[in-house]
């Protein structure tokens, strides 16, 4: 059994990290078949990621969820990839992002003033607070999204690294397609559909009408994905270890780095003459990026399995790099580095009152379910004021 089919057994899936210690000691490129390369390093991965000459392979496919995804950001090419990204960029923006934190400091407040003492954390706050900031870039109505959780998750399950076609997924990817149709017809003013419809309608050519549905999709759809696991992987952590430490950022860095949302990638070499880790890869290889795998890679980081938020110079690849870095990792940093604060300021003392669920996936790893018990600062007796001692907010 080789490195892939050992990660996506049951037991690979629900703890990849011990298979990523076994590669990593056998180096940071590992060839798995002819033409396929799995790259566990993080200089390797790195190195792939920012290198233009390795692209995302975009076979024709008669299924809505890859058709979907290969006419987005995400499974583009240049110059495609450039003409699509360039135009997002434009009305999704940094300053747009920074602008933000007063209402993501607002929601996180809203969302915590409604929590129970036992509750769980995933349903009621993990997947809440980014559906709520994306979708108010969007857009979407209030009573429109809980829809999106289910919906999410079907169509994700197309990334995961399986050959078999998702009914599911196809399904999420109609429903989907069909909302926003609806939305673009009607769009909120002042959002982000309406910004992108003024740029597309400038008459340039930048983007067809399938492709400013999909990055529609795409963008709502990562847009709290891969939040609601940071987000859940990064209260787990909590758990087992309950110290934020003085910086907010850098303990968001240090959840990123040690149990990535996004765990895996993947590329093709589009011409001759490219390498990763000083192996050369043939035109048309596969490459399986495994981002938790460079994250954890002891070349980069020392005692890589050791959970650190004081640890120097700590540049996770969770996000990607290069050409295809997630659009919307500055607004995940942000709305994790609030919530983390603010939580932990509110409810000094969380516990688990109840087993956890961990999503049965490889690529998007999360929890299902996360059930804590919360206990305030005026439970514990410090009046409101104990929890400086952990975190600054």
């Amino acid at each position: 059994m080789n490195l892939i089919e050992s990660l996506l057994s049951p037991a690979g899936r629900a703890d990849p990290f011990p298979l990523y210690a076994e590669a990593h000691r056998l180096g940071p490129v590992l060839p798995i078949a002819d033409t396929v390369f799995v790259i566990v390093g993080y200089a390797a991965v790195n190195e792939v990621l920012r290198n233009p000459g390795f692209g995302i392979r975009t076979d024709p496919s008669s299924q809505p969820a890859l058709e979907l995804m290969q006419r987005s950001i995400l499974r583009a090419n240049p110059p495609d990839h450039g003409r699509m990204r360039s135009l997002i960029s434009q009305v999704f923006t940094p300053r747009r992002v920074a602008a933000l934190q007063p209402a993501i400091e607002s929601a996180v407040d809203d969302l915590l003033d409604g929590l129970p003492a036992e509750v769980d954390f995933m349903d009621r706050f993990a997947f809440q607070l980014p559906v709520t900031v994306i979708c108010e870039l969007l857009g979407v109505p209030t009573s429109e999204r809980d829809r999106f959780r289910p919906l999410a998750s079907d169509l994700t399950a197309a990334l995961e690294l399986t050959d078999s076609s998702d009914e599911a997924a196809d399904a999420a990817a109609r429903e989907l397609g069909e909302y926003f149709v609806r939305l673009i017809r009607d769009p909120a003013p002042d959002s982000l559909v309406s910004a992108l419809l003024a740029a597309r309608d400038a008459g340039d050519g930048r983007l067809s009408d399938e492709e400013l549905l999909a990055n529609l999709i795409l963008l709502l759809v990562a847009g709290f994905e891969t939040t609601t696991d940071l987000l859940g992987n990064g209260l787990a952590i909590l758990l087992d270890q309950p110290e934020l430490g003085s910086d907010p950022a850098a303990f968001v860095e240090e959840v990123l780095r040690y149990d990535s949302p996004v765990q895996v990638t993947t590329r093709i070499a589009r011409a001759d003459g490219l390498s990763a880790g000083g192996i050369p890869m043939p035109a048309g290889s596969d490459l399986i990026l495994l981002l938790g795998a460079a994250n954890r890679d002891p070349v980069r980081f020392p005692q890589p399995d050791r959970f650190d938020p004081a640890r120097a110079d700590n540049k996770p690849l969770s996000f990607g790099a290069g050409a295809h870095i997630c659009l919307g990792n500055s607004l995940a940093r942000l709305e994790a580095k609030v919530a983390f604060a603010r939580l932990l300021d509110r409810f000094p003392t969380i516990s688990a009152a109840g087993p956890a669920t961990r999503r049965d996936r490889l690529v998007l790893r999360g929890y299902q379910t996360l059930p804590v018990r919360l206990s305030s600062a005026e439970c514990s007796g410090s009046g409101g004021t104990g929890s400086q001692d952990r975190t600054s907010a």
